[in-house]
């Protein structure tokens, strides 16, 4: 076994109404003038207003920042930041998706040091510190809550990430009370989103560990023998709660043992067609797995029984294509596109889509599988025409 290091957050709240004793959390972290970041949508159906009820009951008055957008742009994050500095912020507070909580961690470190925004993007170019930094995710994706990273649009179709221990929080909050009015496609492709993570964690080529490897396997048995029930029954709290947590844990995994080509691949389609980064994960999923099944059946062998949820036998090559019949099927019952053709995605575009993968070669690296063009190019025409 070769050495390795593990990072994770300092603290993980998990249960329901936890969401509701956020002013503890935040004066143990002597926090006495924290910004909530969040978006519209959430403000709009009361989902926040709870929380912040809260925290004034306790003398903790919020600056409120509800601007975020899916997939937030620099803009959102600089406007953020001026905002927390014109109201003397001292702590950061997300509750939201992905995007909200990736804002709040880059506003928590433009206000704790002196970099500016674009000095942050990539790997360890964090220098100073930051606020402190409390995250409530409020759905069973991203796992930003216990991730060292924050991704940021840059441009019409680029984004660029934020990778830094730095980022990790203070506290993560799970509160599954906070996920039971999710829509059901929001399920659906934030919990195969949350599935990739810990498959990707499980089979990356640097930094996978024991300990990763652990939470990969327990959070994808939670998610996939739970997503069915969270998206056809919205309203089944332990389905709920295990999907959360599972997406918490697969957050963890992924954080150490860094996520590869599904991701790469996924990102042109977010960027160009701004297909939600679940759906966009789902789309390319199976393809690449049969393109990495040469150099990693060993592994997704060890992953089939988890989630088909039944013996496998045979080959490690039989129990891979299981695995992969298995996803297919679960794409299908979530009721979510199962091909590029069927999302729209315009079959004169997939090379354009294959040069831009070509540009994530942080996350390619970490593919059991080397990737160049002409592979992802055959990824795609595979995820393009692949029957469900």
């Amino acid at each position: 076994m070769e050495g390795f290091e593990f990072n994770t957050v300092g603290r993980i709240v998990n249960g329901g109404g936890s969401a509701l004793q956020l002013a503890g959390e935040l004066k143990a972290l002597d926090v006495s003038r924290p910004m909530l970041v969040t978006d519209p949508g959430l403000v709009a159906i009361g989902l926040v207003q709870p929380a912040i009820a809260a925290l004034e009951k306790e003398g903790l008055a919020p600056v409120v920042f509800d601007q975020v957008r899916e997939d937030p742009p620099e803009e959102t994050v600089l406007a953020a930041a001026d905002l927390a500095r014109e109201q003397g912020v001292d702590g950061l507070l997300a509750i939201g998706g992905g995007s909200s909580m990736d804002v709040a961690k880059v506003v928590a470190v433009l206000l704790g040091g002196t970099q500016a925004l674009p000095d942050l993007y990539g790997v360890g170019m964090v220098e100073g510190s930051r606020l402190p930094l409390v995250l409530v995710p409020t759905t069973a994706g991203t796992g930003s809550e216990v991730t060292p990273v924050a991704v940021i649009t840059t441009g019409a179709t680029t984004k660029a990430g934020v990778s830094s221990p730095v980022l990790l929080p203070d506290v993560a909050v799970l509160d599954a009370d906070l996920t039971l009015g999710l829509p059901a496609p929001v399920t659906a492709m934030t919990g195969v989103d949350a599935m990739v993570h810990a498959i990707e964690a499980y089979t990356s080529r640097h930094k996978k560990n024991p300990l990763s490897d652990m939470l990969a396997m327990q959070a994808l048995e939670l998610l996939a023998r739970n997503i069915r029930t969270a998206v056809h029954t919205g309203s089944d709290r332990a389905a709920r709660e295990s999907m959360l947590l599972g997406a918490c844990l697969a957050g963890q995994s992924f954080a150490n043992a860094p996520v590869a080509a599904v991701h790469a691949l996924a990102y042109p389609l977010g960027g160009h067609y701004h297909i939600p980064h679940g759906l966009s994960n789902s789309l390319v999923l199976p393809s690449v797995l049969e393109f990495n099944a040469p150099e990693a059946s060993t592994l997704y062998a060890e992953l089939a029984e988890i989630v088909t949820g039944s013996p496998v036998s045979g080959s490690d090559e039989a129990k891979t294509a299981a695995l992969v019949q298995a996803l297919r099927d679960l794409i299908d019952d979530v009721k979510l596109p199962a091909t590029l053709a069927t999302a729209k995605v315009k079959e004169s575009d997939l090379e354009m889509l294959a040069e831009d993968a070509m540009l994530q070669q942080r996350l390619l690296v970490n593919n059991p599988r080397d990737v160049n063009y002409e592979d992802a190019l055959a990824i795609y025409r595979a995820a393009y025409g692949a029957a469900a």
